[in-house]
Order: structure tokens, then C-alpha cells, then sequence
């Protein structure tokens, strides 16, 4: 059965986590990876997710299933933080569950999209993130895609946006990013959020908001101002959150997908086939990264605690933005690279070629996605001078 397997390409940013690990030069740097780093380089545990684990290990006592949706609590916690006290909520239109990681989160709906309609067209913008391709492919979606970042001008193609969106039928769904876009960390603005919202309930396509980032870009209100926009204005749409990055739990693996339909009585049908869904693919979600989101966003001091730390990790990543283009200035680089601190988010392009950023790994040993995208949060104060230096080479 096996002997006639070939061997599939490596992920191309896993790829390079592999070649800077095998790397011994001293002043190697790692900005392929997609986590939070501090400034020492480490992925902390936060303070107020550890005492949610002390809360969990002194108050757990079984480790018995949960459902197919996952937690009640955080379905319901996690959906407050995404949407507020928006009026799908009080209407019931609105279905949650937890899944494993964003990613799960992604395939869920499309999975769900493809019930709706086996073999449905699902649009993406260009670029995106690598895998979301992949995984709709593998949902049984066609997936194509949308202009959305001007490589030249180094910003939103916003015009190409917009104008292709207008021809895309209505029974497709498009994916958007809610905020810090990946890989660009170029996002939409309030006014722009709006004609992308009126453009939808016009054309009458079903939006995908992925939302993995919340927190990371200007705040946990501001970065869901779009998604709660979009909810305000049309009737139906899918979200796909994440809590790998605000609390800091890639591997517990914690995310959520949620349904909002044109009514209550539409809503109760939904509530049965995502529960269908999760049981032919992982039956029943991951507990524990749910547990400690839902102890935290249901005590007032953990959640306080919680958003001191996401505003510590966001300013963080915005000052290194800052830094690092300081830096290129000092080292009498001549192009324009002011364009990465209006960029939000962890990522960033640096808009050189692929045989520049090959020369960067080759020469310094600064491994980057061949796009030229760069991970901010894999700067620090400690590397940047290096960092610029080294790009400044190449130019």
C-alpha cells in the first residue's frame, strides 16, 4: 500500500526553523517563526496563564469529554471577546465552538462552507497566510484568490480589492483578515472596513473573518472593529479565532469557529451540523488551552492581569517596528522602509527579492520566508543593529 508514496516538499517556514537550528553562527536570527518572542528570545508562559493552570489543578476533578462544541464557558467567553455585546449574541444567531487551534478553527468552517454547497469557491487574499490554501483544499473548497497588498508601492491594493470583489458570485465565501494581516501586516482601515462591509451585503458573498491576532495590532477593541462591523451589517458569516497568540498557547492548541445566520430559528439547524462535523474529524476538541482562556476571562483580576501582559507583548513588537527602521536610517540605507511601522501584527514584508533575502541567510545567517516576510516579534534590541547591518548589505 505504501510503496508507491513520494515524499512531499517541506513547509517552507518549518523548513527554515530546521536550517536555523542546525545553524552554529552566533549571531544567527530566527524571524521565519511565527510565535511571540520577548527580547531575551524566549516564548513565555504568561503570568496570569500559569495561575490559571495553579486555579485548574486545585479545581479540576475529571477529565471526562466535554461535547462535540467544546466548553460552554469559553464558547460563550470567547465569543464576548470577539463580538462584545453585539446583538447576534441576544438574538441567538450566533453558534461557537472550540477547536483545535485556529487552524481546526479553518477547517471547521470549511468543512461547514462545503456542506452548504459541496465544492464552493472560497476566495483568499494575495498573499495570505501559507496554509490557509491548503487546508480549504483539503476541506473540498476551490480556493482563489484577490489582489490585496501593491508589492511595488509597498501598501494595501485596496482599489484591486474592492473591484474584484464586486464580481465574485453570491454563493461563494471570501476570506478576510481581521486584523494583522499575514504575512503583510498591512490591514484595512475603519472607513475601508465600512465599503468592504456595504460591498459584501451588496454582492452577497459569505465573509470568513480570521481573527488570530486579536490584541496584537492597536487593542483588543480596535482590532475586532471590522469583524463587528461586518456582523452589524450582514446576516450571515463564519469567524475563525485563535488564542495561540493573545494568551500565548500554540501548543495547547485553543481556537474557536463561529457561525452567525440570518436568525434564530437558521441558527438552531447550524447548532446540529457543526457538532456532525467536529465528530467525523477530531470527535471532541482539546480541554485544556479552553479551560485556562474561560478561568481567566471569567475572574476580573486574571483577565486585568491578561490584558497587561497582551499590551507588553503588543508594544513590544510595535517598538521594535520603530527600531528597526531607525536602524536601516543610521546604517545610511537610502530606501524607504517607514512603510513597516504603519504595519500592525507581528509580520511584516521587506519587499527585497528572493535572491536578497537568500544572500541574508547565506552571509549573516537571518533566516526569512523567500516572500522577504519577517517575524518583528524575532527582533530585539540585543540584534537589531545586526538585523540592519545585514539588510543594508544586500540593498
Amino acid at each position: 500500500m505504501f510503496s508507491h508514496l513520494q515524499p512531499r516538499p517541506a513547509d517552507p517556514i518549518l523548513g527554515l526553523s530546521v536550517k536555523f537550528a542546525a545553524d552554529t553562527n552566533p549571531n544567527k536570527i530566527d524571524l521565519g517563526a511565527g510565535i511571540y518572542k520577548d527580547a531575551a528570545g524566549n516564548t513565555p508562559v504568561l503570568a496570569c496563564v500559569k495561575a490559571a493552570e495553579q486555579f485548574r489543578v486545585d479545581n479540576e476533578n475529571t477529565k471526562a469529554y466535554i461535547n462535540s462544541m467544546g466548553s460552554a464557558l469559553f464558547n460563550e467567553k470567547f465569543t464576548e471577546l470577539m463580538l462584545g455585546e453585539h446583538r447576534v449574541i441576544a438574538e441567538k444567531r450566533i453558534r461557537t465552538l472550540s477547536t483545535p487551534g485556529g487552524t481546526g478553527a479553518l477547517r471547521i468552517a470549511g468543512e461547514f462552507i462545503n456542506s452548504c454547497k459541496p465544492g464552493a469557491t472560497i476566495w483568499v487574499s494575495n498573499p495570505t497566510w501559507a496554509n490557509h490554501q491548503g487546508v480549504f483544499t483539503a476541506a473540498g473548497l476551490t480556493v482563489k484568490t484577490y489582489p490585496y497588498y501593491d508589492y511595488e508601492n509597498n501598501c494595501l491594493d485596496f482599489n484591486g480589492m474592492l473591484e474584484a470583489l464586486k464580481d465574485v458570485p453570491a454563493e461563494d465565501a471570501v476570506l478576510i483578515h481581521a486584523c494583522c494581516h499575514n504575512p503583510s501586516g498591512m490591514d484595512l482601515n475603519n472607513e475601508q472596513w465600512q465599503q468592504v462591509a456595504e460591498l459584501v451585503k451588496e454582492v452577497g458573498f459569505t465573509p470568513v473573518v480570521d481573527m488570530a491576532y486579536q490584541g496584537f495590532g492597536d487593542g483588543l477593541e480596535a482590532d475586532a472593529y471590522g469583524l463587528r462591523l461586518m456582523a452589524d451589517i450582514v446576516d450571515r458569516m463564519v469567524i475563525c479565532g485563535s488564542c495561540s497568540k493573545n494568551f500565548g498557547l500554540y501548543r495547547e492548541r485553543i481556537g474557536a469557529c463561529s457561525v452567525i445566520s440570518a436568525s434564530a430559528a437558521e441558527s438552531d439547524t447550524v447548532g446540529t451540523i457543526l457538532p456532525a462535523i467536529v465528530r467525523v474529524n477530531y470527535s471532541m476538541p482539546p480541554a485544556h488551552g479552553a479551560a485556562i482562556v474561560e478561568t481567566i476571562l471569567n475572574s476580573a483580576e486574571l483577565t486585568q492581569q491578561w490584558y497587561g501582559e497582551l499590551a507588553e507583548m503588543r508594544d513590544r513588537i510595535n517598538g521594535m517596528r520603530q527600531l528597526l527602521v531607525d536602524k536601516l536610517i543610521e546604517n545610511g540605507v537610502q530606501q524607504d522602509f517607514s512603510f513597516i511601522t504603519r504595519q500592525k501584527g507581528m509580520f511584516s514584508f521587506l519587499g527585497i527579492s528572493k535572491e536578497q533575502v537568500q544572500r541574508i541567510q547565506d552571509e549573516s545567517s537571518i533566516y526569512i520566508v523567500g516572500s522577504s516576510r519577517i517575524s518583528i516579534a524575532g527582533i530585539s534590541p540585543s540584534n537589531v543593529d545586526y538585523l540592519a547591518q545585514s539588510i543594508a548589505k544586500v540593498l
